[in-house]
Formats: structure tokens, sequence, C-alpha cells
């Protein structure tokens, strides 16, 4: 460290521990290992960056930096991985997933065009430098190690599996011998970075250093709730926790045999009691750094005549229209979902048990919606319905919707209602009705996970996020404001304090 920032560092230090400066101080260059760790206890952030990101909406990891999301983050989610149908095993591949009506959509599909071979001009790249044909890599992969050395707190992580490519779980964690294979094929692909060659790209250690662990999103164990054509089995809930034991067996041996690196274990979740059921919540808290609650998707357009209701509400309560969750009498909600993992639901044979501070609320970043919903006495709310909101252009499908879609309707209060016994805010204009979140609802939720001692948020997915990444600054309005993010650098300005990038907040700044 140069002298100077020696002597900042120490003055500072000083000042905080004599209560001068209520505030995180960081001072070093973009390039420093010694970077601290942005979250403390409560206010991890988690959220996933799409592998399709980079094409229509042209939402490229440079965009993570200029926008200033990266800083405001601890770990980015990069979704999704695939297994592959008869090796069972972590693979690349360039074919495309199929629509949700077809059981075989996944089945060999992948992006390794997106990961490791897509080009990426200087004014597309994070480090401002154009990629070039000898590179051993390039594409998103590349593009995660130049956004991790402006960001050294920063963690990335693959995720496996999601709702097109979690077909094969139940199979690859039937057997000892199965669950080596695939775990060693991960951690050898995606950890030592041993790319298969595809395009001119790849090789032995290409991609090395960029991953830092693994996210499981199984959807879902010893279910038929996912992907139709999902293989799934009663065992898949012990086979689950056989699994992620497995995953943390392997990840802390080759971190140990490697500097001693702590690779990170996350999983998402099902926020569902019917979900919930089948995994061993008691069990695999031990394995995870991380289990990460989807607490969205709850009601949506599926239902296509309504009624219309909260995608996430944070209680149910007793104007919910929606059935109950067999075989108890529950419905869904973040409360009873957190109450689920943490203490157990007897009628749902949940176990509960697991730690408070390794649990994840989910904050969905886009909209459910219905159209022909009639105002009636609650603005459109617990209302009949004809269909899925109008289709708009970034999700081109009906029934949803991102921030940026709904201008003029989002946090405006003739469109913005609030429904204080599920603690949730709704959208509703010209016969469409909206679920979603608006800093209301965020605030009454990061209130609530502060209240049970949880860790933090992830969020899904960060395509949604609009050019100012209003949602994302809300978070952490909400969890944040201790001040506890990373300190960011810029040439030879050092920011200590909340991010500058988080407004509205004060930083300090030394020169």
């Amino acid at each position: 460290m140069h002298p100077r920032k020696t002597l900042i560092a120490a003055l500072l230090s000083t000042a905080l521990a004599t209560g001068g400066l209520a505030a995180t101080v960081g001072i070093g260059s973009a390039q420093a290992a010694d970077a601290p760790a942005s979250a403390s206890p409560g206010n991890v952030r988690i959220a996933y960056y799409d592998q399709w990101s980079v094409y229509g909406n042209a939402f490229y990891p440079k965009h993570l930096d200029t926008r200033g999301i990266a800083g405001q983050l601890d770990v980015i989610n990069y979704s999704f991985g695939n297994i592959h149908p008869t090796d069972l095993t972590c693979f690349e591949a360039n074919k495309a997933a199929g629509d949700d009506n077809n059981p075989n959509a996944g089945d060999g599909a992948g992006d390794s065009y997106a990961d490791y071979q897509k080009s990426f001009s200087a004014a597309d790249s994070v480090d401002g430098v154009a990629d070039k044909w000898d590179q051993p890599i390039v594409g998103v992969f590349n593009q995660f190690k130049e956004l991790k050395a402006k960001y050294p707190h920063l963690k990335i992580n693959i995720s496996l599996g999601g709702w097109s490519y979690s077909k094969y779980f139940s199979d690859a964690a039937k057997t000892d011998a199965s669950r080596k294979k695939l775990v060693s094929s991960c951690i050898d692909q995606y950890i030592k970075g041993n790319l298969p060659v595809e395009g001119g790209y790849g090789g032995p250690g290409s991609a090395a250093g960029i991953f830092d662990g693994i996210d499981i999103d199984w959807e879902y164990p010893a279910s038929a709730g996912g992907h139709l054509g999902n293989h799934y089995a009663p065992e898949d809930k012990q086979n689950f926790t056989l699994l992620l034991a497995e995953f943390r067996k392997q990840l802390d041996a080759y971190g140990a045999a490697n500097g001693g690196k702590k690779y990170l274990l996350t999983a998402a979740f099902g926020a569902g009691q019917d979900k919930i059921a089948n995994i061993e919540t008691d069990k695999i808290g031990q394995y995870l750094d991380y289990a990460n609650l989807m607490t969205y998707d709850m009601h949506g357009a599926w239902d296509g005549d309504g009624p219309t209701y909260h995608q996430s509400p944070l209680y149910s309560g007793a104007n919910d229209p929606s059935d109950p969750v067999a075989p108890g009498t529950e419905k869904y909600s973040i409360d009873n979902a957190v109450d689920s993992w943490l203490d157990g639901k007897p009628a749902y044979g949940i176990a509960g048990g697991f730690p408070a501070n390794k649990l994840t609320l989910g904050y969905e970043f886009y909209y459910r919606g219905w159209k022909g919903v009639p105002a009636g006495t609650t603005h459109g709310l617990a209302q009949s319905a004809t269909g899925g909101s109008s289709p708009r252009p970034l999700s081109q499908q009906a029934g949803i919707a991102h921030y940026k879609e709904l201008g003029g309707i989002v946090d405006n209060p003739a469109t913005t209602y609030w429904d204080d016994e599920a603690k949730a805010s709704y959208f509703y204009k010209d016969g469409e009705f909206f679920t979603g979140l608006d800093q209301k609802s965020i605030q009454a939720r990061a209130d609530y996970a502060k209240q049970r001692g949880l860790a933090g948020a992830m969020m899904y997915s960060l395509l949604g996020l609009d050019e100012n990444a209003t949602l994302l600054k809300q978070i952490n309005t909400a969890i944040g404001s201790d001040g506890s993010l990373a300190p960011e650098y810029s040439g030879d300005w050092w920011y200590v304090g909340p991010s500058p990038s988080q407004a509205p907040c004060m930083s300090y700044v030394i020169r």
C-alpha cells in the first residue's frame, strides 16, 4: 500500500475507533486484493445476471459498472448452467432451449457463445478495451474478470438449473457416484476454468479465477411443480441434502489445496409450503453459505381469469382470495415461508431449523400483471381478469413487465395503492393490475427481514432494472443504511462511507 494511503487509513481508523467518524473506511487501488467485504450481518446483497442479457436487451456487464450496480452488490449469480441429459455433468453447448410446452426444452441446451465466445468492442467492455481474437476467452466470462478487477469485493457464482435447466437434477443427485461425478465436473469447468474449446476460445484453465462459488437452483426437488417434463422422485428430498454435502466437500477440498480460498455454496429455494416440504430444512444449513428464498411469483397471470393478488405478499390477510396450500390451511406469503424455514410447519411436514442468518429474502425486479380487471372498490385487488397484462417490449410476453416499462404507473400516487393487510403495494390503471415492488413495500420487507434476523436480499434479476437502478438503490437504502457497502475507488479518490452511487446519502471523499 502507498505510504499516503497507509497514513490516511490509520487516521481514519483511529477516528472510527474513537467515534469521530461513523462510516466504513476503505482505501486502496482498484486492484487491491485486500479490499474489505461489503456485507455486514443482515444486509448481504445477492443478485442474478442472466446469460441472455447480452442479446436483444444489450444489457452488458459494462452496465453493472457504469450504472453503479456492481458497487452495491456482494454476490452476482450468473444464470444458468445446465446438466447434460446423458452424462449428468456440467457442460457447455450452443443450443437454444425450447418453449415451456416442450418437455425436452432444456435438453442439451446452453449458450457457450454468450459465456466465452462473444467479442465485446471497446465501447461495450468493462475496461474500455476491445477484445482480441487471440485471447483465451472473450464473452461474459471475460467481462466478469474485468469487472472483478474493478470491484475486488465482488464475488461471482455460476448458477445451475433454473426453470428451464432443472430436468436432470434428480438423476444426477440419485447415487453417491452420480453426485460425485456432477460436482467434480462443475468444479472442473467453472472453478478450475477448464472450458471446452469452441469457436477458437476456451481450453484448460482459460476461465480460472472467474467464479467464486456455485449456486444451485433446482426447481423443484420431489415436485411436479417445475418445468414440464422435469424428472423428480420422493428420494429427491434426501438426495438434495447429499448433493449439497458433496458440493461443500469438494469445494472446500479444492479451496484448501489452493491457498485456503473459501468458495461459496448458495442455493435458491421455493417459498411455498408445498415446495419447502421437500427440503430437509434442518440439515442443509451446515453446507450452505446462503439459502435464497424466491419470495415472489406466488400469484400471477397463469391464473388468467384471476383473482388478482400480490405476487409477493408479506402476510396473507383476510382479503387474500387464493386457495389454501394443501394439505394444510395456510396460504402463500413471505411470513409463512420464513416461519417454515426457521420454525417449521407440522401440518406440512416441514422441520424448520434453518439458521436465520443464512436466509435471504427474494426481491423481484419485474411485475406480474392482468388485464380486463374491474376496479371494484379495491382498485383492482382481488378482482376477476380476462388474461395477462399486455406484452411489453422487454418481457415480450403477456402478464409480465419491467420497472421502466411501467412509467407513470409505478411510484405514481394516482395509480399506486397499498394493501395494509398484506403489507404490499400494487398498481392499477385502465383495467390493468400489476403486482410488484415500490419503495414502501421494499421497506416493509427489509424491516421484516431485520426483525427476523435474516441475512439480507437476493434479487432477480438485474436485467429488469432501469438505467438508474432505481429498485436496487431503494433496496440498499432499506437494508444498507448503516453504510456497510464496500468503498468505491476511482483514480486517486477514495470514497469513505455509504456508496456514492447510493443516493441519497453523504460520502466522505479523500484525495
